[in-house]
């Protein structure tokens, strides 16, 4: 079936808006993406009329845990079957939401994936990373149970592995890719909301990360580094990965590298602002909150550094609780490019870190898709106005009005 999308607005993903745009889907991929003036004849094709046509969106940094309070560290606490059913259900919302892609940090995310791909579950491509790698006493581990109970927990469910030493670090990735992990996510700072380690310690040793990112890389997978504080940073830098989440104390020094080594920062400002908004009514502890108000501005100001000294920017949340009307809920994911915009990112600029930027962050694993190109992937999302001119509508799921992913549509905008 082909279908094509006649609008005021194409929105590349990559490059200028172009004034009365047409994309044709076919199939799964995009047939043709330009001026209507160009287009080719399509007399069978369904034929859908929108303000504005663009690519799917993007979450670089989001996790399907399935639980709804904001103290992680209880995750445990619900059935994981409980836990899988919610997380399936952020799923479909973040689809319908116009998240065609979702590039999790850990969670549920490597399971959800098969479904996806097999047509039994409504949701976004997931490129997932199985367990989060954490050091024993690191961002990753449960500080306020015992230790033995951790290491059951991992055996069970998965979402968190300590691993301490090159052969066990070693160890831990290649049981990620073996689950179907498509990137490695690593702790190599400590974290906001844990209750033990400071956010700017580094965790990781550096024959650690070096085990781990060479590990990875055998495999093409690229690692995504949790990191606030800058000897973290300098490490994983250091040692390969390819992206760096959230970057709260980056200097100078760090957007220089950043820039030479092509890594991609994904600050995962929402999360931020979110929980600041909150406070512990969320389900914080008190230390945790201490934590957050601590970084906040600093945090802030790294955005706006790193997008000024030209360091590549992939948008990305930290969403991970389940249900409607809660912080950092899934659905509410367009709500990071308003945020960019307010650290300095044009509109284009916040569009292009949703867009093309997304599949950048998955290195050698990165398939076709976050721009509007003729025989990429069909993930497409229409608009009810031009968010090159309101970014914040990105951040209304009723602004989306229509959502394909891989040529399917999940979302129906109106045919004329």
């Amino acid at each position: 079936m082909i279908t094509r999308i006649d609008a005021d607005v194409l929105i590349p993903g990559r490059g200028s808006p172009v004034p009365h745009g047409t994309v044709v889907i076919d199939g799964s991929t995009i047939g043709y993406a330009g001026p209507s003036t160009t287009a080719p004849p399509t007399p069978d094709a369904l034929v859908v009329r929108a303000p504005a046509v663009m690519p799917g969106l993007w979450d670089c940094h989001g996790h399907f845990f399935g639980i709804k309070t904001a103290s992680v560290g209880t995750y445990f606490l619900d059935s994981a079957p409980l836990r899988s059913a919610r997380a399936a259900k952020d799923a479909e919302i973040a689809l319908q939401a116009g998240f065609t892609s979702v590039r999790e940090a850990g969670g549920l995310g490597v399971h959800l994936a098969r479904a996806v791909a097999e047509g039994t579950l409504a949701g976004p491509s997931i490129y997932a990373p199985g367990a989060i790698l954490s050091t024993t006493g690191g961002h990753g581990d449960l500080h306020s149970i015992p230790l033995d109970w951790v290491h059951s927990l991992t055996e069970r469910s998965g979402e968190l592995a300590l691993c301490d030493g090159v052969a066990d670090c070693i160890r831990a990735v290649r049981a990620q890719l073996r689950l179907g992990a498509k990137v490695i996510k690593i702790c190599a700072s400590g974290g906001v909301m844990s209750e033990l380690d400071d956010p700017i310690h580094q965790q990781f040793r550096a024959d650690e990360l070096q085990a781990i990112v060479e590990t990875a890389a055998l495999a093409e997978r690229s690692v995504m580094a949790h990191c606030h504080g800058k000897p973290g940073i300098m490490a994983a830098l250091e040692a390969g990965v390819r992206t760096i989440e959230h970057g709260t104390y980056l200097d100078d020094e760090v957007c220089a590298a950043m820039r030479e080594l092509d890594a991609i920062l994904v600050p995962t400002r929402y999360i931020v602002a979110r929980l600041l908004k909150a406070g512990t009514s969320s389900g914080m502890s008190a230390e945790n909150a201490r934590k957050l108000y601590e970084i906040a501005d600093t945090h802030a100001d790294a955005i706006a550094r790193a997008h000024a000294s030209g360091v590549r920017i992939a948008a990305g949340t930290d969403i991970f609780q389940s249900g409607a009307g809660l912080p950092v809920g899934w659905g509410q994911n367009g709500g990071e490019l308003p945020l960019l915009v307010e650290a300095g990112l044009s509109t284009l600029d916040a569009i292009e870190a949703a867009t093309a930027n997304g599949p950048d962050t998955l290195g050698l694993q990165a398939p076709r898709a976050g721009q509007l190109r003729e025989g990429w992937d069909a993930d497409v999302i229409t608009v009810s106005a031009d968010p090159s001119v309101d970014v914040g509508l990105l951040a209304d799921p009723d602004s989306i009005t229509g959502v394909w992913r891989h040529g399917v549509a999940a979302k129906h905008a109106a045919a004329s």
